[in-house]
């Protein structure tokens, strides 16, 4: 067992017993999910999740993976973005993993073998384009020209093109600089850049501490999915495992939708996030159980992938359809 033990009237004391509160309550909040005890239960499964995987940071705290999934060896691995996620699930060293709705396009696109196995619901709201509160920028137009930070390969980066093709513009008419979130923000601080596209829960953090004007959101430009995305080799050799995820993160998703007051608190715990950022977070995310993608989806996401495409930013036309896990009717059934 940890003991931590804090100076009674400090804040580091109040954030230790209000994230303790929000753990045991979250931890009660649901029957605990039965354990799967069949052949198909993997031996190992390496999951990979960042900062705004909400339903596996969850699931991570309150044990509801180990819980299912007794005799297995459950493995967390927290990455910085998708790009970096989807590269190591390519390479073979996770099995599922999180992401926003570009990577899994670049993935496919650079020939990896992974495939979109779940989908929460779109989130437009969870990203925006921000500026300097001084900034010149006003419009969209008004980024041409302009450096524009973000990762390259995420769900940032269909957005700045969503805002460009919204503006009249094309890719060449801006200056990329590619930066990880981390960084990106430093930039943004030092007024190196002009511009920054980013995701919640990065947002909601430089929102809290950093003057930002939000130039647009992702509302009407892009719906900005979370997919849930596996190796084939590891969803073909264990579909009912791949399903009991989705009844795992569905249940985190249940317990945040139903105890609003102590989510911040949890995920302060799990992310290192400062709990009104987590709570700001969490105020822009829509109620978001997993399930399969349907084909409304699977069309929402090729015409992303051909908006790459066009743009010269793959190297080839893909189609996504392929690289969707299809077991069997009832799971690959629309929603």
């Amino acid at each position: 067992m940890l003991y931590i033990v804090a100076d009674p009237g400090s804040r580091a004391s109040w954030l230790l017993h209000r994230c303790a509160a929000a753990l045991l309550t979250l931890a009660g909040a649901a029957v605990p999910a039965l354990a799967m005890a069949d052949a198909d239960a993997p031996k190992d499964i390496r999951i990979g999740y960042q900062k705004s995987s909400i339903n596996l940071l969850v699931a991570k705290q309150l044990g509801l993976v180990e819980r299912r999934f007794p005799g297995t060896h459950i493995q967390w691995n927290e990455f910085p973005a998708g790009p970096q996620l989807l590269e190591a699930l390519g390479a073979g060293s996770l099995d599922f993993v999180m992401t926003g709705d570009t990577p899994p396009v670049f993935a496919q696109a650079g020939g990896s073998d992974v495939i979109y196995a779940g989908v929460e619901p779109p989130k437009p709201g969870s990203s925006a384009i921000l500026v300097p509160p001084d900034s010149g920028i006003a419009a969209l137009k008004d980024l041409r020209g302009k450096r524009i930070a973000f990762q390259k390969g995420s769900s940032s980066h269909y957005l700045v093109l969503r805002a460009l093709q919204q503006a009249g513009l094309q890719y060449k008419d801006i200056q990329p600089v590619y930066l990880a979130p981390a960084d990106a923000r430093a930039a943004f601080e030092s007024h190196s850049i002009d511009a920054w596209a980013i995701w919640d829960p990065y947002w909601a953090a430089a929102e809290r501490n950093t003057p930002a004007r939000v130039l647009t959101t992702g509302t009407g430009l892009s719906d900005n999915n979370t997919f849930y995305l596996s190796s084939r080799k590891f969803a073909d050799h264990h579909a009912q495992a791949i399903r009991s995820l989705f009844d795992i993160l569905s249940d985190a998703d249940r317990r945040v939708q139903q105890h609003p007051a102590d989510a911040p608190g949890l995920i302060a715990a799990a992310t290192g996030l400062d709990p009104e950022v987590a709570k700001l977070f969490l105020s822009r995310r829509p109620p978001s159980s997993v399930g399969p993608l349907s084909p409304a989806v699977i069309a929402t996401q090729q015409v992303l992938a051909d908006t790459y495409a066009q743009a010269g930013l793959i190297p080839h036309p893909i189609e996504v359809a392929d690289a969707v896990w299809q077991p069997g009717s009832v799971l690959a059934a629309s929603r």
